[in-house]
């Protein structure tokens, strides 16, 4: 019984433990800092933690955040409880050992509820890890930076007693996100805006200056008259800062009590007022910059700002150092898709094949659309060249491709044409009726075919082979023909005195078919050869009249022969038949009737 009830309770459990977002218990109580972000193993990348994303996640409204950063041991989580009005056993946790306390980006995770014009808007507070702390690399530290730039709406820089040259330099990342993302073009989306910059310095003294006049001297160019490229580089920030303009302030605030140490055991009574009143009164200085996170124009609910983090975590963690590039990369990759797709879709109405003239117009007409439509769209301004580069290599591997298509197109439709004329010169060398004409008026077709129809980069090619072989049929056309046509032209004149002595009895036909029997046969033997009668003019007409008599525009003999022959050998039948018996004897051809009537007389 036992046993059963043991394995019913673990049953439960498992299931309530399948039934918990993520695979892990619900969170029961959001009030408390949970993180978001922490280090890897090697403290040199970042990595998401499930429970703060959590507790952003459920959030439906427009979400603004606010995160502090700075050196570590510089009361950065202490900053932000005060900010919360949360001691430090209810809020972040504040560290008072030499080393860091926070690890990675922590967020508080009860969001403050703020009504921004007009807008009901969510702002959570992130605590960061601090700078330069015992075991940590300096690209750990660069993330860490550019993560919660990004992230935040507003950035506090939190700075004990002054500010010092390398708190300037780590401003570049900073910078370089304001000039890429957010120096854009009036009226058209932001990748995503940089956060409003408040420098916070933490000191009793200003030495009679005010904090703006503090931060503007510590932005001031430093000489360099030896031309040092460190110091060089330092005042390129320098310059860079005066584009975040109206994006940045600078407020401060005096130490809250001698004894540091004790800070979460004092009540407000017992902190130095002044200190209490500048704090109340960066409240209201951090309240009035607050504005919702806007990504390419749209304000973000929970389920869209942990997506939007994991995008920026991917790209700053990739390669070794992160970088504005990187997240330019980023936010233009589904730009460059589409860019990429228009000038796809633009080469690919195109017919192949073409020449090569056509499609090289046809693509950098088409290159040009895709690069104008990206130069409208990306973000970034110096970094996006590299991803220009890119599109213009995706660009050119496509135009390849539709190089070799045209290649292959032309190839194929070429091939088809010269095989075509090939087997025409075949049929033609062959012709029943040897035609000098038709062979002409064939070979002209398939010249005018193929210079029309055949076009891109293989009708070079496929010329040469067409002038070669319409060359050698030509040649040994015009060989055969003379011959063929005398060895047909006897043939033709015995068949022609059969037909004018027995057949059809006309004696003119039959003494002309025995003419040019004679002649054919009589010539070819007293000049030795049928080659010494191609030269003879009388071959000439007999050849012109062959001619034309065989090939017209009108009529191709070769091609009716049998039709002709078969029309004739009818008529023929019907008047040797037919003809007869209605006239009687009398025959129409009175010189092979009158020698009847002779024979009949003298017999």
């Amino acid at each position: 019984m036992s046993k059963s009830l043991w394995w019913i309770g673990f049953v439960f459990i498992i299931l309530y433990f399948l039934s918990s977002p993520c695979g892990v218990f619900a969170i029961d109580d959001f009030r408390q800092a949970f993180p978001i972000i922490e280090p890897d193993p090697g403290h040199t990348k970042l990595r998401l933690s499930s429970e703060g994303l959590e507790a952003i996640r459920r959030i439906t409204n427009p979400i603004a955040a606010v995160a502090v950063i700075g050196p570590y041991r510089s009361g950065k989580s202490f900053t932000l409880n005060q900010l919360l009005s949360l001691s430090c056993y209810e809020g972040f946790g504040v560290g008072h050992m030499r080393d860091t306390k926070t690890k990675g980006i922590w967020v508080w995770g009860t969001p403050v509820e703020m009504d921004i014009n007009g807008v009901k808007t969510s702002v959570f507070y992130l605590d960061t890890e601090g700078f330069e702390s015992i075991g940590k690399s300096n690209v750990y530290d660069d993330r860490i930076f550019a993560l919660a730039t990004v992230l935040s709406s507003v950035l506090i820089y939190n700075l004990p007693e002054t500010i010092r040259e390398a708190d300037i330099s780590r401003l570049s990342f900073a910078v370089e996100l304001a000039e890429e993302f957010y120096g854009r073009v009036e009226g058209q989306d932001v990748a995503f805006e940089p956060a409003k910059l408040l420098w916070l310095i933490q000191r009793d003294f200003l030495q009679g200056k005010s904090v703006k006049e503090m931060v503007d001297e510590a932005l001031r160019h430093v000489p360099n008259a030896n031309g040092d490229k460190n110091i060089d580089q330092v005042n390129q920030i320098r310059d860079s800062l005066a584009i975040m303009g109206d994006n940045s302030t600078a407020f401060s605030l005096p130490q809250p009590h001698l004894q540091r140490t004790k800070l979460c055991d004092l009540k407000d009574e017992e902190l130095d007022q002044s200190y209490v009143r500048k704090r109340e009164q960066l409240k209201e200085v951090v309240k009035s910059v607050i504005r919702p996170k806007i990504v390419q124009g749209k304000s973000l609910n929970g389920r869209e700002f942990v997506a939007f983090l994991e995008k920026i975590l991917e790209a700053l963690n990739k390669g070794e150092i992160p970088s504005t590039g990187s997240l330019v990369e980023i936010f233009n990759k589904k730009i460059l898709e589409r860019c990429l797709k228009i000038y796809e879709e633009s080469m690919t109405k195109v017919t192949l094949p073409i020449s090569e003239e056509s499609l090289q117009s046809i693509h950098e007409a088409s290159r040009t659309e895709s690069l104008k439509s990206f130069d409208e769209q990306h973000f970034g301004r110096h970094h996006a060249k590299k991803s220009v580069e890119t599109l213009d290599e995706d660009i050119a591997k496509m135009f390849k491709n539709f190089v070799m298509a045209n290649q292959y197109q032309s190839s194929k439709l070429c091939e088809e044409l010269y095989t075509l004329c090939e087997d025409k010169m075949d049929q033609l060398q062959v012709l029943r009726l040897p035609s000098m004409a038709k062979f002409n008026a064939g070979f002209l077709q398939c010249n005018q075919s193929f210079e029309k129809v055949c076009v891109g980069p293989s009708k070079t090619t496929y010329e040469q082979r067409m002038v070669k072989m319409m060359e050698k049929s030509k040649s040994l056309f015009i060989k055969e023909y003379n011959h063929r046509l005398f060895n047909w032209l006897v043939a033709f004149s015995l068949f022609m005195v059969i037909v004018g002595r027995f057949v059809i009895k006309f004696l003119l036909l039959e003494i002309g078919a025995w003419i040019l029997f004679i002649f054919l046969e009589t010539y070819t033997r007293m000049f030795w050869s049928p080659e010494s009668l191609y030269y003879n003019p009388v071959w000439h007409g007999i050849v012109a009249t062959w001619e034309t008599l065989v090939y017209s525009p009108i009529l191709d003999l070769d091609r009716w022969a049998i039709q002709i022959g078969f029309i004739a050998s009818i008529l023929l039948i019907y008047w040797r038949c037919f003809r007869r018996r209605k006239h009687g004897s009398h025959s129409l051809l009175p010189l092979y009737a009158n020698n009847s009537k002779v024979r009949d007389r003298s017999e």
